[in-house]
């Protein structure tokens, strides 16, 4: 009889603590409303840590795609390294000049020391695809960008992408191609997309285990961190690539909770004026979805 008092209790107890627990169509108004009345068209893309629980608000939304290209160039470099195409520790020039997908004729890119401080002592003279790469991602480096998909080929990117399930990125080119903006050439996504993309971060095996933990790495550290990261407890992991340009401010990846598990998400804006408080709209949402997946 006491026995089965215990369990009585037991479970009350459980379904109580459970009754308080956010539901997963509350969780989603809640983050619709931290876009109310802000200007532009927002998409959020979450994967919980349990692989199965989603919330999709405008997912299929095209984006001009801003830094967030940079992951699935860095996952080409990856992928051609452990081809053995080339390895990440061999040098290449640094150069300033690239050509246009438009009709190949050349464009240069101003470079000086306060927007390259890394590379622009570098000029004329050779580093690393890891170099580039990291310089890329956690700087977002635009001619580090510029020079390794001028090596692995914007077209080999995007179909790279299409065998990770993301069915509709476009990585045309770098940056500061002026043809092909002007000829509306740009690099697109949608939170699907990266979501597909991330999604296949997160699994370990993307590659190699060796290739996706490098990969991570480079991706936890992150420069930039006033989106995702910046509402989340002092010492989270995030995995993570950002992407802004006018009116346009975008988050990606991958959030590391204490017990080890981890939850996918994406962030993306357009024709949003207000930087700032964006930003702080998809911190909280990113505070809301950690807090969610620690009850």
């Amino acid at each position: 009889m006491i026995r089965l008092l215990l369990s009585v209790l037991i479970l009350i107890s459980l379904l109580s603590c459970s009754g308080n627990k956010t539901t997963i169509p509350e969780l989603h108004k809640e983050i619709e409303s931290e876009f109310e009345g802000l200007e532009g068209t927002f998409a959020v893309a979450y994967l919980g840590s349990d692989g199965t629980t989603n919330i999709l608000i405008n997912e299929n939304e095209r984006f001009h795609a801003a830094s967030t290209m940079k992951t699935p160039v860095m996952i080409e470099l990856f992928k051609q390294a452990e081809l053995g195409n080339l390895s990440l520790d061999d040098s290449l020039m640094v150069t300033t000049t690239f050509s246009s997908i438009v009709d190949g004729s050349p464009f240069s890119m101003a470079v000086d020391e306060e927007s390259e401080p890394e590379l622009s002592a570098l000029v004329g003279k050779k580093t690393t695809y890891r170099n580039l790469n990291e310089l890329m991602i956690t700087k977002s480096s635009n001619l580090a960008t510029n020079i390794l998909i001028g090596k692995l080929d914007a077209k080999k990117v995007t179909q790279t992408m299409r065998t990770l399930g993301a069915d509709s990125i476009e990585v045309l080119r770098g940056v500061e191609d002026i043809k092909a903006f002007e000829a509306g050439l740009s690099n697109s996504t949608t939170a699907a997309d990266l979501l597909a993309i991330f999604t296949s971060l997160k699994s370990d095996t993307l590659i190699s285990a060796q290739a996706n933990k490098q990969m991570i790495e480079v991706l936890k550290a992150q420069h930039y961190n006033d989106m995702i990261p910046a509402k989340l407890p002092e010492g989270t992991e995030v995995a993570h690539k950002t992407g802004w340009i006018t009116g346009v401010h975008h988050d990606s990846g991958i959030v590391y909770l204490p017990d080890g598990r981890s939850f996918v998400l994406i962030i993306l804006s357009k024709e949003a004026p207000d930087r700032e408080a964006v930003l702080n709209a998809g911190a909280n949402i990113s505070r809301m979805l950690y807090e969610f997946e620690l009850k």
